[in-house]
């Protein structure tokens, strides 16, 4: 009897593991399918095109968070890393007039320095990552309306000092936000493809990648290991602000105008894509493929109830309950059967 209940009880755990794992794939799949039903115009190319141009800068912000929760902390300012790049980017060619290389540089530049602020606020200086990324989203807040005494930067804007701003966008830059490859594919999208390839393979398939996980999973046993934890951790945030910074230029060459608004909900959109892919495959930790894979989810489930007329407050709600139930999926269902 134990011998039968046992070979009867592995195939039912094996199943439920294996619905556990691609759940997430096969709710993306229903939901295609529904909301094509429901409004055949939502599988057109454009559409889905358009819908990863949407999520594209989320999930790229989404990368950078993953990768500091793998190694054990959490960035918190990558929505203000990003805002700032737009102002800072935007202030750059119409107030300062540089071109869009300058402008490239400058504003990935200043990423990379505000993540390496992080890092060696929580490294060196001891702030848990939390309240260290938290000052820096509130100084960062405060700091990119310093400049233009609040204001949005546009061609031709009046300056604090009474001056007008001679610059403008550089026709160059927008070509980052606004260009298609093959008149067919958004840049914005060929720009998140790239950097999920490059940060999953260096995160799953080398050596750099394996040390950031084991300093996640135990960083006193890393450490005895012999990996220079402090350094890998400094790197992490290194990584997160220079990603922000990049989806910042995004945005930026996508409105063409630096809006004192811009990043409003990125750092929730980014952390949700972050926790949503604990889910993917199962994994339980974070990882590059169910980051992007839960910013794709998200922005398929509200352009699909945008396109049936869902009223637009519900979106917050229906993102809470997509991430409540990733993360029930993940860590509730997982642990009964474990």
């Amino acid at each position: 009897m134990t011998d039968m209940s046992v070979q009867t009880g592995a195939p039912r755990r094996t199943a439920f593991e294996l619905a556990r794992r691609y759940a997430l794939f096969v709710l993306l799949a229903i939901m295609l399918v529904g909301f094509w039903w429901a409004q055949p115009a939502f599988i057109n190319s454009a559409n889905l095109f358009s819908i990863l141009q949407a999520v594209s800068v989320v999930a790229i912000l989404g990368v950078g968070v993953s990768i500091t929760m793998s190694a054990g902390g959490f960035d918190l300012s990558v929505g203000s890393v990003a805002a700032s790049s737009v102002m800072a980017a935007s202030y750059a060619m119409v107030v300062l007039q540089f071109g869009a290389g300058e402008t490239f540089a400058l504003v990935l530049l200043m990423g990379a320095l505000i993540g390496l602020a992080n890092g060696l606020l929580i490294v060196k200086v001891g702030v848990p990552d939390l309240l260290a990324t938290l000052s820096t989203m509130f100084l960062l807040a405060g700091l990119q309306l310093i400049p233009t005494g609040g204001r949005s930067i546009t061609a031709g804007m009046m300056l604090p000092d009474g001056s007008t701003a001679k610059g403008a966008y550089d026709p160059a830059f927008l070509i980052l936000g606004r260009s298609r490859l093959f008149d067919i594919v958004p840049l914005p999208v060929v720009v998140m493809a790239i950097v999920a390839v490059l940060a999953w393979f260096l995160m799953e398939r080398t050596r750099f990648g394996r040390v950031f996980y084991a300093i996640g999973g135990n960083e006193t046993a890393a450490h005895l290991a012999g990996a220079p934890t402090k350094a890998y951790r400094l790197w992490a945030y290194v990584i997160s602000g220079t990603l922000a910074s990049l989806g910042g230029l995004i945005i930026a060459s996508r409105v063409g105008r630096g809006d004192v608004s811009a990043g409003a909900s990125l750092l929730l959109d980014a952390v949700a894509a972050s926790l949503i892919g604990f889910a993917v495959l199962d994994k339980r930790r974070p990882h590059v493929l169910g980051t992007v894979l839960g910013a794709i989810f998200v922005g398929v489930l509200l352009n699909g109830l945008t396109m049936l007329n869902a009223p637009y407050y519900t979106q917050d709600f229906v993102k809470g309950v997509v991430l409540v139930g990733a993360l029930a999926l993940t860590f509730g269902l997982g642990k009964k059967k474990r």
